[in-house]
């Protein structure tokens, strides 16, 4: 493994950590989206560092399915947010029962 694949994974790392430690820590629903998205971003760096270390493609079509669904995540947690927040300002992800009609 060359050591510009080996920075590229050790970055990943450290992304989908601060990512983890966010989505468990933090109760804002929107900030919650972010270290979400941050995970995503995370993993497909390392489809990138692998498809560059192994010559392959695989790696960067892979992440064009992941930025795909990562959209439609951003959009339907988005509008929930949005929704929840409507009814209460000020909510965190434990209100999400205030959403039950």
């Amino acid at each position: 493994m060359r050591s510009i694949d080996a920075g590229y994974l050790v970055l990943a790392a450290i992304l989908f950590s601060i990512g983890a430690f966010g989505l468990l820590v933090r109760r804002n629903p929107l900030v919650m989206l972010m270290c979400v998205e941050l995970m995503l971003n995370a993993v497909n760096l390392t489809f990138v560092a692998f498809g560059m270390m192994l010559g392959d493609l695989a790696g960067q079509v892979t992440v064009l399915f992941v930025l795909v669904v990562a959209a439609a995540e951003v959009v339907v947690g988005l509008g929930i947010v949005v929704a929840m927040a409507r009814r209460r300002p000020g909510a965190t992800a434990d209100d999400i029962r205030v959403l039950r009609g």
